[in-house]
């Protein structure tokens, strides 16, 4: 469980169930300023992508649909898409050319 979860004022995270579940959890709550995204611009970031990558591009008539198009994307996200912070590599090569340099021995 993480320390803390960062948030925005959303309704969706005002809730009695949400901030009941974090509580009994030990998970602390922190929300940014009002009309500041950019305090959390990581989350606002990964909505962004997410929302123009899986969700605007198809209109799904099932949850699972939702899943499965997430699934796969995020394996194309965390395993295949080039990122800037790594170099313009995929994480997958950037594990391979970490692991060529090491005298450790890691697992895949």
């Amino acid at each position: 469980m993480p320390q803390v979860v960062l948030s925005d004022n959303g309704h969706e995270f005002l809730g009695e169930v949400f901030t009941s579940w974090l509580k009994s959890n030990g998970v602390a709550l922190q929300y940014i300023q009002p009309g500041k995204p950019n305090q959390n611009a990581f989350i606002e970031r990964f909505n962004r992508t997410f929302r123009e990558e899986v969700l605007d591009r198809n209109l799904y008539v099932r949850l699972d649909d939702v899943r499965e198009a997430t699934y796969w994307w995020m394996i194309n996200y965390n395993e295949e898409r080039p990122h800037d912070s790594l170099g313009g590599m995929s994480p997958v090569e950037y594990r391979n050319q970490y692991v060529e340099g090491s005298t450790f021995e890691v697992s895949a």
